[in-house]
């Protein structure tokens, strides 16, 4: 009788010079759960370590993408009622978010298919950021009743213009070309040139530096497809350039466009509480001195969402019903300093020092 072993959630290995990270749960589009980030966290560490490893590269196993994000099924589940786990869950992830960005190795992000919120964070972060054809990149949270997160405050104010608030506040995905925009990006190869690329990075000595991972990488790059949505930056940071959702709103509204409809609609379908949230931090991002600072922000804020009932609502329409009509808990005018007021602290230790 033949016998399977169950391979771990993140796969880790050497390949040449490289250490590769795979993420692996494709069943669940490489989601991130606590053990995931351990993992992650612990192979950092070793690579870190060891001086026949010249960089870190980190993947998605499966053929949908790197990853789709934290586990929000488990987070919605223990929420109520043990939301200590929702908390670790949280810090951890935050805190290997900030290790990526300053890690001492070249990082490099294969950010192929699916890119959604923890995939962001665990891809975005990294020196060097790849994306192709298929890519879908998205800060999808004010669908689901939560905040953009993962140090996404921190990176998006530092898109051209307003583009990283548009990103932010309505959750749409973008493709390469946007990534790239976006600054969340560096280069784009084609999918066909994927294996030629890893190959690449194995084939490096062990003394590689990251200028050795972008040559390698030019080596099979390319540009990418242009995007329609090209078209409206604009637009957008004419739209986007307030401190109010209020008048997010009513400039677009102004404008009048097809495309100023459309994204006024698709606000309008979100969350009250994730729209305030997500600007009032975007903001505070772009004050920031360091990422940080921003991901302390964010951590008060993730406590606060333990004891939100959008947060429940949104990922039950969009995750457990899966009806897509969440029924939210207030409106934009009802959302008051006092409901505000749990998102900007926790009793808790700092991430940082």
């Amino acid at each position: 009788m033949e016998m399977h072993t169950a391979q771990p959630e993140v796969i880790v290995a050497r390949q040449g010079a490289v250490g590769r990270l795979r993420l692996n749960r494709p069943r669940a589009l490489n989601s991130l759960n606590l053990p995931m980030i351990r993992m992650i966290d612990a192979a950092l560490t070793e690579f870190e370590r060891d001086p026949a490893v010249a960089a870190v590269l980190v993947t998605g196993d499966g053929e949908r993408g790197l990853c789709a994000g934290g586990d929000i099924r488990m987070i919605y589940e223990s929420g109520r009622e043990r939301p200590e786990e929702g908390a670790q869950f949280w810090r951890e992830e935050f805190i290997v978010n900030s290790r990526i960005s300053a890690y001492s190795k070249p990082y490099i992000a294969l950010m192929d298919g699916i890119v959604m919120g923890g995939g962001v964070g665990v891809s975005a972060h990294g020196s060097h950021r790849i994306v192709t054809e298929r890519t879908r990149l998205a800060m999808p949270e004010t669908g689901i009743g939560y905040f953009t997160d993962v140090g996404a405050t921190w990176l998006l104010p530092r898109a051209p213009g307003e583009f990283g608030t548009y990103i932010g506040l309505t959750g749409r995905d973008i493709g390469a070309a946007n990534a790239i925009h976006a600054r969340l990006a560096d280069s784009f190869v084609s999918t066909d040139r994927i294996g030629d690329l890893i190959a690449a990075f194995a084939a490096l000595p062990a003394s590689a530096k990251a200028e050795d991972i972008s040559a390698a990488i030019r080596s099979v790059s390319s540009e990418p497809p242009e995007s329609p949505l090209h078209d409206h930056f604009s637009l957008i940071d004419r739209c986007f350039a307030f401190d109010t959702v209020e008048e997010v709103l009513d400039a677009l509204e102004r404008d009048g466009s097809d495309f100023a409809r459309e994204t006024l609609q698709m606000l309008r379908t979100r969350s009250a509480i994730s729209l305030k949230l997500t600007l009032s931090l975007l903001r505070a991002g772009r004050a920031s001195a360091t990422l940080n600072e921003c991901l302390e922000r964010e951590y008060a804020a993730t406590i606060g969402m333990l004891s939100n009932p959008d947060f429940y609502e949104g990922v039950r329409a969009a995750v457990i019903d899966k009806d897509r009509n969440p029924k939210w808990s207030v409106g934009l005018g009802e959302v008051t300093p006092q409901v505000f007021a749990r998102f900007k602290k926790h009793d808790g230790p700092p991430l940082f020092g």
